[in-house]
């Protein structure tokens, strides 16, 4: 089994762009910054609010960037909008 840090993106099923490395997280470090579980950062991904990227090494992550607009919308985000996100969201990832 690969370790979390060094999983890499599937080659056939998603395009990721390659960022330098002081421009990438990886996916269980931006979890953490997040304050959420590792799979919720799969489901930010696949809804579009994360951006995968992958270091120069090849691995997973997602950009720094919009790991800090994800915590900026969570820090702002009303209830209200917080709910309608995650009614858009579970339709889109049905």
């Amino acid at each position: 089994m690969t370790p979390r840090d060094e999983r890499r993106y599937p080659k056939l099923l998603l395009r990721v762009p390659q960022v330098p490395d002081d421009a990438w997280l990886s996916q269980p470090e931006a979890a953490r910054q997040l304050g959420i579980v590792l799979i919720r950062i799969g489901v930010l991904i696949a809804c579009g609010h994360l951006a995968p990227a992958a270091d120069s090494a090849g691995r997973a992550g997602v950009t720094i960037t919009s790991v800090e607009a994800e915590n900026a919308w969570r820090d702002s985000a009303t209830r209200r909008a917080k709910a309608l996100r995650l009614l858009k969201d579970t339709i889109r990832f049905l």
